[in-house]
């Protein structure tokens, strides 16, 4: 494996398992992620609703063929996180140093940059 192919599977993993290790706090009903879908008004059908979205998301990233879906995916909720995090919840969220933010900040980017170079591969920008 070279470089290249190794950078690009880092892009398309590191989303995708920070994504499928979330999924365990949402399908669980664990505390934090109660209180985040609370405190939006979004629990549970939220919860449970875009954790069902980002296994999608993280299954599409880790496909070649389908990796635009994901990012193009994976960027709108991350936005919708990012938002949520500057605008109700703050960047600390129940003590937790940040840690949900900077996740959600790297998905974010990641996603970014795997939509720039998968830009040909999606159908209706025709580039």
């Amino acid at each position: 494996m070279n470089f290249k192919s190794i950078l690009n599977l880092a892009l398309r993993a590191v989303p995708a398992v920070i994504l499928l290790q979330t999924l365990y706090f949402k399908f669980s009903a664990a505390p934090e992620s109660v209180y985040i879908f609370s405190t939006l008004g979004l629990e549970p059908y939220g919860r449970i609703g875009l954790g069902v979205l980002e296994l999608i998301v993280a299954i599409l990233l880790l496909i070649p063929k389908t990796t635009w879906m994901g990012a193009l995916l994976g960027v709108g909720i991350m936005s919708g996180a990012l938002f949520s995090h500057l605008t109700k919840l703050g960047i600390v969220v129940q003590n937790d140093g940040g840690t949900l933010f900077i996740l959600a900040l790297i998905t974010f980017v990641f996603c970014v940059i795997l939509l720039w170079k998968n830009r040909k591969e999606i159908p209706f920008l025709k580039l």
